[in-house]
């Protein structure tokens, strides 16, 4: 049977860009999607042994897509500079290699590939599709089939059926009803694989389904509803053409001739001399690389990766090898370590099993509570942990993870200290490339070129999930070593890199590392809450959502769901006819808060409905949330704080989010009242004054700003003197609050449009305002310039410490883009700056309580606050000397300072 080989050479570009690191040649030409491209192509020729076979690009412009609906695809970001400078090598040595390429204007890759798989299997031919994406599974049928190179699936007809849950005929209706947001393609909100398949399977398909779409119950039903009129056109834009006129029949695509020059002149170039050296010894590029041989299984049945490098894994089951792994950590210079649990909450995970890897290739799993029918004898928790304790406790032994906090907090619960921890490689890939993703998985995908074994392939997901003690344990084995040996790989690769640059080794060594047993160590203690006093304010906010909710019936002149989006635009836009500010992705008036505060300011509804949202939400996520979730062994709320959450190093709190407390609200400041001290102790909090302020002086240098500061000044009156042109004790109200707002947002790269919004005058006004602020301030005008073009030239701006914030869209092509990095680059030196200081402070203030055997503890940080619970023995001295250490913890140009207040709870101490 002829076959045809079809690459999907768009999904190739991207996923090889986006998997290897930085690679360059001594020229600075960026190659890693070069490389990672031929290194995928390589081997599919001579596996598949096809007759025929085509790569497929995208060409440039637009489809007959974008003529159906103008919003196709419109939030992708641009292609990135490094990777379309790839493009043309890229197609130059595909075709070198003998490979057909095609790109044809006006259609996807996706319809050519379509088009071209049905005339073959129509003619008889078995098609084979290499893509990484999981539209192309609508294509599946008998004679089609899918590979994914990265992770050797195969999906034939019931592969699709496993893996989305539904055949290859229902993946249009899949994907129509879960929309797509890479391509801008709205489905139904908040339909995800689950409800779809569970949608697709009750009613049989798409068209049943909007159908029986007044049946479907709750808030996804009414989704579902309002999305009926966009989902006919979700469906053509989501179906990929099989009709398509090709410009390159099926029969021209055979193999061409092997082009060596052309593939020596672009490997020189490039400078991939492994390959360069294959071809120049007679060597065919075509042929995959041989296997390299495999050493010998090591004890408890060791386990080989895909791509022949050799991978040691062990699992431990008997003393004898528990003995011998223990020699081998405790005589190593490093040991990545890696737990397995029974919990995602690390306060009350229990052990499930330990993993270590002490060099690249080896690693062993220890089970320990793997219980299912048919386990295999592990050894006994309590008797590995005794015999684990002094090496997991001393802080001689070194350490490696990824995101350990929650290893040491797994461990606290079974009354073990874990100490000697010198790196982690979340904190490491933060540091050296803040805006990317880092997680495990992605890290070995950009690092290592490696696709790991997820954790849903062995526990699955949603109701049917199981516990990672119910894993068979050889694959649980597989898993866990696989964890931490990569882990070591990708510490080995990252920790070299960062020791190239001084300011992010800073930053990685002497605030992040430090920083991560801090937010341990106030994670651990928690902070006690008034559950009573909670659930009346929870009751008040009932009684006052049902008095708005009277009150908005009234000026409707009838009930409605204030829940209900679809009911609200029907009762705004349609009845009362009031104006649209903006649109939803589907066309239809947005109800968004933005929206309903600026029709607030002239019309009651819409202010009523604010209300009633701003009271629900502090109900929903606080006073009724907060109560659920004390922690029964410790009766208080323990928080966990990321420090990778924001590019910027700032700290994000989530499980609950106690950062977003809203305060300029009474109702809002009363929850804070509900966090308390106990008896005999107060709540302090030490806060930053105007710290980005300070810094903006600091970086930007402006004699004004810096002189006002070292006075003592109230900077925002002293603004306003200058921009109105009076003396600081004429300056009004309303003039300290226009500077206050110029202020803050100078900062944040405000324009005079978002100024005059704010302040609530004429853009020319504001302009005028902004034109006077620079004219006295010249020192900020002249930072802000200089830090776009810095930023435009590197790609990146840098705190005062050395933290490199990475913008990404600074060159982009499109203006709202490149605008908007440009903003960024003015604000991240100040918010960073500001998360450095403050995280400084977090470490000074906890080596000064331990140092002095003080009892007063550090429970959160919120944005440039620091909240203490402190005995009351302790309060005065507190109070006194905290904020001389946290001011005092870089030295500016203008000094930090800090106020410190104190109360029963958290409220009276702001």
């Amino acid at each position: 049977m002829p076959t045809l080989l079809l690459v999907d050479g768009s999904s190739y570009l991207y996923r090889a860009f986006h998997a290897l690191p930085d690679l360059r040649n001594a020229a600075g030409e960026p190659t890693g999607a070069l490389r990672g491209v031929l290194n995928m192509l390589r081997p599919l020729r001579e596996t598949y042994k096809a007759s025929h076979a085509a790569c497929v690009f995208d060409a440039k412009g637009k489809t007959f897509r974008d003529d159906w609906y103008p919003q196709y695809k419109a939030h992708r970001p641009p292609m990135p500079e490094d990777l379309a400078a790839q493009i043309a090598p890229i197609h130059s040595c595909v075709k070198a290699m003998g490979w057909p390429l095609i790109m044809q204007e006006g259609v996807e890759a996706d319809d050519v590939i379509g088009t071209l798989a049905r005339i073959a299997a129509e003619q008889g031919y078995e098609v084979i599709i290499s893509t990484g994406d999981k539209d192309m599974a609508q294509l599946v049928n008998d004679k089609v089939r899918l590979i994914n190179t990265m992770s050797n699936e195969v999906l034939d007809e019931a592969g699709v059926l496993a893996k989305f849950g539904v055949p290859p005929n229902r993946i249009i209706d899949y994907l129509t009803l879960m929309g797509d947001t890479v391509d801008n393609v709205p489905g139904v909100e908040k339909c995800g694989p689950k409800t779809a398949v569970k949608w697709i399977n009750e009613y049989g398909s798409l068209d049943a389904v909007v159908a029986n779409a007044a049946n479907v119950k709750g808030v996804v039903g009414e989704n579902l509803r309002k999305a009926l009129d966009f989902l006919p056109l979700g469906r053509r834009l989501v179906t990929i053409a099989t009709d398509v006129a090709l410009a390159e029949p099926l029969e021209t695509l055979t193999w061409r001739e092997t082009d060596r020059e052309v593939l020596l002149e672009q490997f020189r170039r490039y400078e991939f001399r492994g390959w360069l050296r294959e071809l120049e010894g007679g060597g065919d590029l075509t042929a995959a690389r041989p296997a390299a041989a495999s050493a010998a299984p090591a004890p408890q049945a060791a386990l080989f990766d895909n791509d022949a490098q050799r991978k040691t894994y062990e699992c431990l089951l008997d003393w004898p090898s528990f003995e011998r792994w223990l020699a081998k950590i405790t005589a190593a210079p490093l040991t990545a370590f890696d737990t397995e649990t029974d919990s995602l909450d690390s306060m009350q995970a229990q052990l499930v099993g330990l993993s270590f890897s002490v060099q690249p290739g080896e690693a062993a799993y220890l089970p320990v509570a793997h219980r299912y029918a048919g386990a295999p004898d592990q050894l006994p928790l309590d008797e590995v942990l005794a015999k684990l304790k002094p090496w997991l406790e001393s802080a001689q032994h070194a350490k490696v993870g990824q995101n350990l906090k929650y290893d040491m907090h797994v461990l606290a619960n079974h009354g073990i200290t874990l100490r000697g921890v010198q790196d982690d490689t979340l904190l490491e890939s933060a540091a050296w490339e803040s805006d990317k993703s880092h997680d495990l998985e992605s890290l070995c995908n950009r690092h290592l070129g490696l696709k790991v074994l997820a954790y849903t392939e062995l526990t699955g997901k949603g109701a049917k999930q199981i516990g990672f003690g119910e894993v068979e344990i050889t694959r649980a084995a597989e898993y866990a070593a696989e964890d931490a040996d990569v882990t070591l790989r990708v510490h080995n690769i990252l920790n070299p890199q960062l020791q190239t640059e001084a300011g992010l080794q800073r930053v990685y060594r002497d605030i992040e590392m430090p920083v991560l047993e801090v937010l341990w160590r106030m994670e651990r203690n928690g902070v006690l809450i008034d559950s009573f006093l909670l659930a009346q304010q929870s009751d008040e906010l009932g009684r006052k959502m049902m008095d708005i909710e009277r009150q908005a019936y009234e000026v409707a002149g009838q009930p409605f769901n204030m829940g209900s989006p679809k009911q609200i635009q029907e009762l705004l836009f349609e009845r009362d006819k009031l104006p649209v500010l903006k649109k939803t992705p589907t066309g239809a008036p947005s109800t968004d808060e933005e929206v309903l505060a600026q029709l607030a300011l002239d019309y009651p509804l819409p202010k009523l409905i604010l209300e009633h949202r701003s009271f629900a939400k502090l109900k929903n996520t606080y006073t009724d949330k907060l109560p659920r979730m004390v922690n029964p062994q410790t009766g208080r709320v323990h928080t966990s704080f990321s420090q990778t959450g924001a590019i910027t190093g700032r700290l994000a709190s989530t499980d609950p989010n106690l950062q977003n407390i809203p305060v300029r609200t009474e109702e809002g400041r009363r929850i804070r009242a509900a966090f308390i001290a106990p008896r005999g102790w107060h709540i302090v909090s030490a806060d930053y004054s105007q710290i980005e302020l300070r810094i903006m002086a600091h970086l930007s240098g402006d004699e004004g700003l810096l002189g006002a500061f070292a006075r003592g000044e109230d900077v925002h009156r002293a603004t306003a003197a200058e921009v109105f042109g009076v003396a600081v004790p004429e300056v009004t109200s309303d003039q300290r609050r226009y500077a206050k707002a110029i202020n803050f947002g100078l900062i944040y790269g405000m324009s005079a449009f978002g100024l005059a919004k704010q302040i609530d005058v004429e853009r020319s006004a504001a302009q005028l305002y902004i034109d006077r602020y620079f004219a006295r301030y010249p020192g900020v005008a002249r930072y802000m310039e200089e830090t776009r073009a810095l930023a435009r030239h590197n790609g990146y701006v840098e705190t005062v410490f050395g933290r490199r914030l990475h913008l990404p869209e600074i060159k982009s092509s499109n203006v709202g883009r490149r605008q908007g990095a440009e903003r960024a680059a003015i604000n991240a030196p100040m918010q960073g700056t500001a998360a450095d200081i403050v995280k400084l402070a977090m470490r000074a203030a906890h080596d000064w309580l331990r140092d002095e055997n003080l009892h007063s503890r550090l429970l959160l940080q919120v944005h440039d606050e620091l909240v203490l619970e402190v005995p009351d023995e302790e309060l005065e001295r507190i109070k006194t000397e905290l904020p001389l250490i946290m001011g005092g913890v870089a030295q500016l140009k203008v000094p930090l300072l800090v106020e410190a207040g104190s109360g029963a709870n958290w409220d009276e101490a702001h």
